[in-house]
């Protein structure tokens, strides 16, 4: 991940308050030389499963699905907290998520129309998470 990327997710993560407790996870990248891009993806989802398996709300990030506001963003973050949940939102490998995984997700955002690298995905999340919050508190980040 280049460099940039890595100091903009923790320029966010810094600004949300110690109880947001979040991780990123990256898995290891699969070998997509030797195999299929749909058994990538079930080997992918396995790892993904396993790393969230904690959680008792999955959100997967596909192209297909559906857009967030950041006003809905926030709102959604809000009720998570309301009701304790565990949140995990799942950026899927250069191949996508397997369908399997898609329909264990409680649900399925797009970030963008556009095609993201994975990273800027990343980063892209964390920020919207860092706007969420601060539509929540009323902090003059977000301007409508």
């Amino acid at each position: 991940m280049p460099d940039w990327i890595s100091h903009g997710i923790e320029h966010y993560k810094k600004q949300l308050p110690k109880n947001y407790n979040f991780t990123i996870t990256a898995l290891e990248s699969q070998n997509r030389k030797s195999i299929s891009a749909e058994n990538t993806k079930n080997l992918e989802e396995k790892l993904i499963l396993d790393a969230a398996s904690g959680s008792s709300l999955l959100i997967a990030f596909d192209e297909l699905g559906k857009q967030q506001s950041s006003k809905e963003l926030s709102k959604s973050i809000e009720k998570w907290q309301l009701e304790g949940e565990s949140v995990a939102m799942i950026i899927g490998g250069a191949d996508g998520l397997s369908s399997e995984l898609k329909q264990k997700c409680n649900l399925i955002w797009s970030l963008s129309n556009l095609t993201l690298t994975h990273s800027m995905a990343r980063l892209l999340l964390v920020e919207q998470l860092y706007r969420g919050h601060s539509l929540m508190t009323n902090h003059p980040y977000h301007r409508s």
